[in-house]
Formats: structure tokens, sequence, C-alpha cells
């Protein structure tokens, strides 16, 4: 049976949700530091960081039409020497091109501005600070994302050469093709903890500005978080894809830990397919009914999961097949 994502629109929701994405890279640069090498910290570890993962998402959702505040877009102005140039718009350009205003500086309605803030969709999930045309505003997300680990000790970083077929066009007498590197992971595979609390924005609904975090807005950040990175195909994402996403749905005043760290990846022994072990069993089974579901999304052609838990279901994180 295909599980089915559910718009239950201005429905508030009323439990917490903790869980565990997961994202595969082969051959591939998931994401890069400034020298173009696979993130990593001092220890050495490779690593993604959150705003890594939420940029496929937020892609995602402004290619579905919905309000995406915090992203790079671009316009042509002219300027009086250099004629016809194409720019990042500013952060009050993207609000006043999103929300149709005409100047944001002759806005003196703070609550008009907040209650637009909250229509985007990158906001009522992620938050916000916005300081622009006389407003300072700080929202802290309903959703908060961990720094993603690489759980795989066969990690390695290649360097590719690339031959372009041009000329250096800056040297009047080059005559050769020039060269470029292009540097990927041989095989990473990153996990993300994360967490939903319905409550943050508490006093912004009690001024009136929001609705709160819905059920609809979960289900939207759910389906992108399953897919988004594996739609995401860039140079550099393609051979990026979703892996492993799990969701744990609990009562709301249970508080759990990042649940990233309980999991261990490994391959086979004929290095066919991945091993992810969720070593969760001890911790969430204790909790009986106050877990009132738990959902885990693989793909058993290329996954094998190992731990039991209580009330799981799996499903396909491609076909959404019921497993």
């Amino acid at each position: 049976m295909k599980r089915k994502i559910k718009t239950k629109e201005k429905q508030k929701m009323n439990k917490r949700v903790y869980g565990v994405l997961g994202i595969k890279s082969i051959m591939a640069n998931w994401n890069a530091d400034f020298s173009g090498m696979p993130k990593a910290i001092s220890t050495g570890e490779v690593f993604g960081s959150d705003k890594a993962f939420k940029y496929p998402m937020k892609k995602m959702w402004d290619e579905q039409g919905e309000k995406v505040l915090y992203i790079k877009s671009f316009k042509a102005e002219e300027d009086k020497k250099e004629g016809i140039k194409v720019r990042p718009r500013s952060l009050k350009e993207r609000y006043e091109q999103i929300f149709e205003v005409e100047d944001l500086k002759k806005t003196n309605d703070n609550k008009a501005v907040l209650t637009n803030l909250f229509k985007a969709i990158d906001v009522k999930n992620f938050g916000a600070t916005f300081a622009e045309g006389g407003n300072n505003t700080s929202i802290t997300g309903a959703v908060q994302i961990t720094q993603g680990f690489n759980q795989y000790d066969g990690h390695n970083v290649e360097e590719q050469q690339i031959l372009s077929p041009f000329r250096d066009g800056t040297k009047e007498d080059a005559e050769q093709s020039t060269l470029g590197t292009k540097i990927v992971s041989n095989e990473a595979h990153y996990f993300y903890g994360f967490a939903i609390n319905p409550t943050a924005y508490k006093d912004f609904m009690e001024m009136g500005v929001t609705e709160g975090y819905t059920e609809d807005d979960y289900e939207k950040f759910k389906e992108a978080a399953l897919m988004a990175a594996t739609a995401f195909n860039t140079n550099a994402k393609v051979g990026c894809e979703n892996e492993f996403g799990l969701f744990v749905e609990t009562e709301a005043d249970l508080y759990l830990p990042d649940l990233a760290q309980f999991i261990r990846f490994k391959k086979t022994e004929d290095n066919e397919k991945g091993v992810i072990s969720l070593g969760l069993d001890e911790l969430l089974n204790a909790f009986g009914d106050r877990i009132l579901s738990i959902e885990i999304y693989y793909n058993p052609l290329t996954t094998i999961l190992e731990g039991s838990l209580d009330k799981a279901k799996a499903y396909h994180i491609f076909t959404k097949e019921a497993l």
C-alpha cells in the first residue's frame, strides 16, 4: 500500500516530531567548503551543514510555487557606468518581490510584515532573522536540523582534472585550453537529526500574525525532506540522493535527544548494499504509548535496516509503498 501525504490545512499540530534524515553521496560533493573540499571539522570528520540540507528543500518549494524568502534570486537593472547588470536581489528586494510590496521602508506596520513573513514556507519551518526597512525581527523556527555527519568509514576525496574547450581569454598569447578541477567524495553517507516543536510560535499566535505550526506545514516539510536532495540535480550534486528518513511522532510534552547520534552505517561484505543500524531500540521502546507513531523510509534495493522499533512502519523512500 502506498503511503499518501495528507494535506490537513490549518489544523494545528499538537505533537512533537523527532527524526533522522540521510543523504547518500556517490562521486559527488554534497557540501563543499570554500576551497572546494567536502566540509570537515578539525578532526577530519566530514559533515554537511544544515544549510546544505535546507537549500534543496527551498528550491523544491520555490519550483512548486510556494513563497520562499531566503533564496537567491536575480534582477536586471541599469547601471549608469556599466549598462544593464544582472545582480542578486537584497533581502529587502526579495521581500518586496514575493509579497508584492512597493517599498518596505514606507511600510509602518510591523505586524503586517510579521504576518507576511509567516506566509513564506521557509520562514514557517526554519524561522528567520529580518532586519530590513525599519523592522528588527527574530523568529526561532519550529523545525531545527543538526549538522549531518558522514558515518561511512570508506570515505575518500577524489580530484578530477577537467579540460575546458576554450583558451584563457584574459591572455592574448594563450594557445592551450584551460584546466580545472572537480572535487568529489567517492562515497559518503550523511545523517542529520531534526526536531519539530509546534509550540515555537506561541507568542506570535497570540499577536494574531500566524495560526501556528500546522499539520499542513509538517506534511510539506516531510515531503521535501524525503525527496529534495534527489530532485536537486546540479553538477556537484548529481550522485546525491535522499537515502533514509525516520519520523518519530510523540506526545507534545515528550523530549528526546538528537536521534542521529545513534545511527551507524556500514557496507555488506560483498560491498553491494549499505547497512543502517538504528541503535534506537532501547531508547524509543521504553516510552510505550507516549510514542504515537514511527515511520521509516529507505530504499530496500540498496539498503538493509538493523534494529527493531515498536510501532515502526517502513516505506520505500521513492515510491512510498509500504514494505
